[in-house]
């Protein structure tokens, strides 16, 4: 178990937490909510003991082993990768090293003798002979191939290193353990594979996350930070959802009951208070006046945007014919003859776990990088619209958001163009902000009103939602659900892809193409996947 008592952080004259009282206990995973700048990623710290509260206390049950997901990813990059994840149980690693240290000694003493003996019997207290296949069995989970185990973290691509981090997170079956975004970087099955373990995990969790459905999956509670006060609810995220807004309707409900009473009381005591004979019952209700309080109801600091994606054109029944597609980078194959076609009303979701083979496509197909082989064209109809993986270079000008915006708008007008940034929540002096210095949640935002504003019927979107926070996820969510046009998109956001996609792409290792008219979660169930997962568990199962 963990509680904070009474715990208040001020970040110069604002207090972020004022006086904040929650308990953590075994056996649940809670799910910590709110705006951003809310300060969920400041109170795992407070609570992980990375940063002191200003006032109160963090309280651990004794002998309780707490772990959290380390947010440096070059912190480890000397190590090798299973020493980095054994790392998650500080006081097994430390045994290991200095078991190692004193049997390397060639003058070993008596001394030495009984040293190595008390560790032993430690090390074999704390499961230490089967820290290596533990390790190992994490890794393999989350898709880190075993030859990848022995090598050092700085060889390792940033996507793997999150995942090392993860497994050291999850290391060891810790007490107490506390993730801050887990999910990001994530490939699906990677996510799917942490759902499956943190359900399965009978500890204390409290975790970070922008992902709706991994939210639902795992959670038993939620922890709802609002206005620098925690409020926990039972359930996981969607039960969260529907209790806020019960609550908020009852407050309004019971509000309006007792604005009724006190004009009927006011009224009363208007047109009695100078009867005499009424006038003790004048007096009798202003006491009653006086004790009826109007409960406060302080709006959400949650904001959503307004996403809504207009086609100025009607796409036509020819969308987009790829023929015999191929692409070959470094000596690796990452398209091999990929050939279908897109009719007018696909929404398709290209998924599995690689990455980099879904970005170069849409650069094939958006025409900034040339295939080896094959062609595309695209119907006469169409017209799109592109939100790149990698968005760095759209920014790298001096131009404010008004400007940014205002290049890619057939209309020239101001109040057009700040119209559509007024939806995505810039106002005022925002339009003057340059947009070089925008966080990237912002850029995000500027990139889908460029889309917005371009009135394509085609979008392709490469892993829109990285940076959003969870209202903007959503109102884009209900956006691309909307949207008439045709859709080609990569997405870790199950929730997204299960509500919008009817079809589903998967390129393979190799660069082959799997492609299946159905739903997300029908395809995970579907009989290739099945294989897949066998076979990826039958090689597991062969190397343990």
């Amino acid at each position: 178990m963990i509680s904070a008592n009474n715990v208040t952080l001020r970040v110069g004259k604002k207090a972020l937490f004022e006086d904040v009282n929650i308990k953590f206990t075994e056996g649940n995973c809670y799910g910590m909510i709110g705006a951003n700048g809310a300060g969920k990623s400041t109170f795992l710290k407070i609570l992980s003991g990375q940063l002191e509260p200003t006032s109160g206390d963090v309280v651990i049950s004794p002998g309780e082993r707490l772990s959290f997901l380390q947010q440096d990813h070059f912190k480890y990059d000397e190590f090798p990768v299973l020493d980095t994840v054994i790392m998650g149980n500080a006081r097994l690693y430390e045994i290991m090293k200095e078991k190692e240290e004193i049997y390397a000694k060639e003058d070993f003493t008596d001394e030495d003798g009984i040293k190595a003996s008390e560790l032993e019997a430690e090390f074999a207290t704390m499961d230490g002979w089967e820290a290596e296949s533990d390790a190992a069995n994490l890794l393999n989970g989350l898709g880190i191939e075993t030859e990848l185990h022995y090598k050092l973290m700085k060889d390792l691509t940033g996507s793997e290193k999150v995942k090392v981090l993860l497994a050291q997170a999850l290391f060891g079956n810790p007490d107490i353990l506390l993730l801050d975004e887990p999910t990001n970087h994530l490939d699906l099955d990677a996510i799917a594979w942490l759902e499956e373990f943190l359900i399965n995990f009978d500890n204390t969790v409290i975790v970070v996350s922008h992902d709706r459905y991994f939210l639902n999956k795992v959670c038993t509670q939620i922890a709802d930070i609002d206005y620098g006060k925690i409020q926990l609810y039972a359930g996981n995220y969607d039960f969260w959802y529907e209790s806020s807004q019960l609550l908020i309707r009852q407050m309004k409900e019971a509000n309006k009951k007792k604005e009724e009473k006190i004009k009927e009381l006011q009224e009363f005591i208007s047109r009695f208070s100078a009867n005499a004979s009424k006038s003790k019952q004048a007096t009798s209700r202003k006491r009653a006046l006086e004790k009826i309080q109007l409960d406060e109801i302080r709006p959400s600091s949650r904001k959503y945007p307004y996403i809504d994606f207009r086609p100025n054109r009607e796409i036509g029944n020819e969308v987009l014919t790829v023929e015999g597609l191929s692409k070959t980078i470094d000596g690796e194959k990452i398209l091999d003859n990929l050939t279908f076609t897109l009719g007018r009303e696909d929404k398709v979701a290209f998924v599995g776990g690689n990455e980099f083979a879904k970005t170069i496509l849409f650069k094939i197909l958006i025409g900034e990088m040339e295939p080896d082989e094959g062609t595309y064209k695209w119907g006469v109809t169409t017209s799109q619209a592109y939100f790149p993986k990698d968005f760095g270079g759209e920014f790298d000008n001096d131009y404010n958001i008004t400007e940014w915006l205002t290049q890619y708008s057939e209309e020239k007008d101001v109040t057009y163009v700040r119209g559509f940034l007024g939806r995505m929540l810039f106002s005022g002096e925002d339009g003057v902000k340059k947009v070089a210095v925008l966080s990237g949640g912002e850029k995000v935002r500027c990139l889908l009103s460029k889309m917005m504003i371009s009135g394509a019927n085609v979008l392709l979107l490469d892993e829109p939602t990285n940076h959003l926070d969870m209202e903007s996820i959503t109102a884009l969510n209900n956006g691309l659900i909307k949207f008439p046009g045709v859709l080609l998109f990569t997405s870790r956001d199950h929730q997204i892809v299960q509500t919008t996609a009817n079809r589903i792409m998967e390129i393979v290792p190799g660069g082959k193409l799997i492609d299946k008219i159905t739903t997300y979660d029908e395809y995970l169930e579907s009989d290739e996947m099945a294989r897949k997962r066998q076979t990826y568990s039958v090689q597991t199962d062969d190397e343990d």
